[in-house]
């Protein structure tokens, strides 16, 4: 059964989640920060931090910083992802196949690679650390950690999110008791959270998707994936979510911490088009092409490392090609709608969201009276 009074039980999840507009800022690892979630929170929204690429020390610090800046609720995210199979000769295959790139900018490849993020599911004292500080909103992103990992974080009276591409990982996320689904839809930037990536994709966008999980799952759905104005957020709503998360539109914002790079990337009048790639991190991820997504696309490319083994190589050959001021390596991450970013304070775009949001259901409430 899904919700009977889409309305009622929309105002129901915004008074869980502590916010007064239907806004939550994805958050983006690496460029989500204490003042970007802060802004958000405070404008009525949901701020956010990802957590994904910290130790529980960071994350901690992170948190209070944050705290620190707003009293208002706020989310953290944290990935899921089973640990990555080293294999030395694919590793270093891929570095050979990456070795002229780092030539072209003075530098030579590391001697061997890592796996440069601990996942959730093997990080006690990221779980001890959420414990004690409670954060108002936990999500999870590639998959779900075990069901007492789950129990534990309610009983602290944390409001659980988890991020889900299909039908299929919607209902396991159900199944666990998680207070609500994130859709990701294809559209999105950043990197895929399909539960098992060597698995088939459908690839579902963000419409098509969020009305699949309101009207197959009893979940409460946050549609994420290409929203990038009030009337995008007014589109997922019509279709039963109860709130959007937009990412991209956030990475332009001065509280954000992509570089100048990042920030012209999205900002020029004619970005590049985005791409799925495993190039850069070994998962697939939306971003905007360059070099090192090229690379990856190439007939000739070897088999790329498990994530988050490739991303110590793709961090790597960026860092080289950065210091000799070259971003054609970078991971800038985008959704399809990247073009239409706005480089607006974080608290203000939410300001200009909202009112976007509500004059579209005007427009479409005229629209409704010239209709019939």
């Amino acid at each position: 059964m899904h919700p009977a009074h889409p309305t009622d039980d929309r105002r129901d999840l915004l008074t869980r989640l502590g916010i007064t507009t239907p806004i939550i800022q994805a958050p983006m690892a690496g460029v989500s920060t204490p003042a970007l979630a802060a802004a958000v929170s405070e404008a009525g929204g949901l701020g956010s931090l990802g957590l994904g690429a910290m130790d529980a020390d960071a994350a901690r610090k992170a948190i209070r910083e944050t705290r620190a800046l707003t009293a208002r609720p706020f989310q953290v995210n944290l990935f899921c992802h089973a640990a990555a199979q080293a294999n030395p000769a694919r590793e270093q295959a891929w570095l050979d196949y990456l070795a002229p790139h780092f030539a072209e900018h003075g530098a030579v490849p590391p001697a061997g690679l890592r796996e440069i993020y601990r996942s959730f599911l093997a990080d006690d004292a990221m779980l001890a650390m959420l414990l004690e500080e409670k954060p108002a909103v936990v999500s999870f992103h590639f998959g779900l950690p075990p069901q007492p990992t789950i129990d534990a974080l309610h009983a602290a009276g944390i409001v659980l999110l988890a991020s889900a591409t299909s039908l299929d990982e919607a209902r396991q996320i159900e199944a666990a008791g998680i207070d609500a689904v994130v859709a990701q839809g294809i559209e999105a930037g950043g990197h895929r959270g399909i539960f098992q990536p060597a698995g088939e994709d459908e690839g579902l966008g963000t419409l098509a998707l969020t009305r699949l999980l309101v009207r197959k799952t009893a979940l409460p759905v946050i549609a994420a994936g290409g929203i990038m104005d009030g009337a995008g957020i007014a589109a997922v709503l019509a279709l039963g979510a109860q709130a959007a998360q937009l990412g991209t539109a956030f990475v332009a914002c001065p509280e954000s911490a992509a570089d100048a790079a990042y920030r012209t990337a999205l900002t020029v009048p004619r970005p590049r088009h985005t791409t799925l790639t495993r190039a850069i991190s070994g998962r697939a991820a939306r971003g905007f092409a360059n070099r090192l997504t090229a690379l990856g696309a190439a007939a000739e490319a070897p088999a790329v490392p498990d994530y988050p083994i490739a991303y110590d190589a793709g961090k790597a050959l960026h860092a080289a090609a950065k210091a000799q001021g070259s971003a054609e390596y970078a991971a800038q991450w985008a959704g399809q709608a990247a073009p239409l970013a706005r480089a607006l304070p974080a608290g203000a775009l939410v300001v200009q969201l909202h009112t976007e949001l509500h004059d579209t259901i005007a427009s479409l409430g005229d629209l409704a009276a010239r209709v019939g």
